[in-house]
């Protein structure tokens, strides 16, 4: 395994964009959708990044990247098509332990971002260590047929169960006979 798979929980923290293109819009756009604080910096910003940063009150910042720009940040996105200043925002994120992803330059980067299944609460990501990343998104796609939007309705109902199940059952157990799998639950004493 190259990579440990994570979730972050982002909500209200501060994350560093970098970029104000087609990607980086991409990019806001998942970290806005999990609740970040985005301050994004770039002489130019696309209306969409702008939108996002207006709706979660965020900062823009249209000038050129400085290296205190990641004061108080949890996250870096360098999104830019600018090779050497991509590598200085990788530099300054590690040396400051902050996670960072460099764009399509997995070298540089101390996470790299997967292909994303939002069935929420129910997240599935699926990566290729950044090695093949059309691969991921069509095993995504894949993945997205078989699994539908309603998954995420059933787990918040589920959640809401959960510690009745958790005192009502003591183990859920996969029996497979013959190629097909049985559960077989077990009920704690009352």
């Amino acid at each position: 395994m190259d990579y440990f798979p994570v979730f972050l929980d982002l909500k209200k923290r501060r994350c560093l964009l970098v970029g104000g293109g087609e990607v980086a819009t991409r990019k806001g756009r998942m970290l806005a959708k999990a609740g970040a604080l985005l301050r994004v910096v770039a002489p130019d910003i696309s209306a969409e990044i702008r939108e996002i940063v207006a709706q979660q009150q965020g900062e823009l910042h249209e000038r050129e990247y400085q290296p205190s720009d990641m004061n108080d940040c949890v996250l870096a996105v360098a999104a830019t098509d600018d090779d050497q200043l991509n590598k200085m925002i990788s530099e300054h994120a590690q040396k400051r332990l902050i996670p960072v992803n460099v764009v399509d330059t997995p070298a540089l980067c101390t996470y790299i971002t997967p292909a994303i299944i939002d069935r929420s609460p129910l997240m599935i990501a699926v990566s290729s260590g950044g090695e093949t990343p059309v691969l991921a998104r069509l095993v995504r796609a894949k993945l997205e047929t078989l699994i539908p939007t309603g998954y995420g309705k059933l787990a918040k109902i589920a959640s809401q169960w959960r510690d009745r199940i958790k005192a009502r059952f003591s183990e859920v157990i996969v029996v497979e006979n013959f190629g097909k799998k049985f559960y077989k639950v077990l009920l704690r004493n009352s």
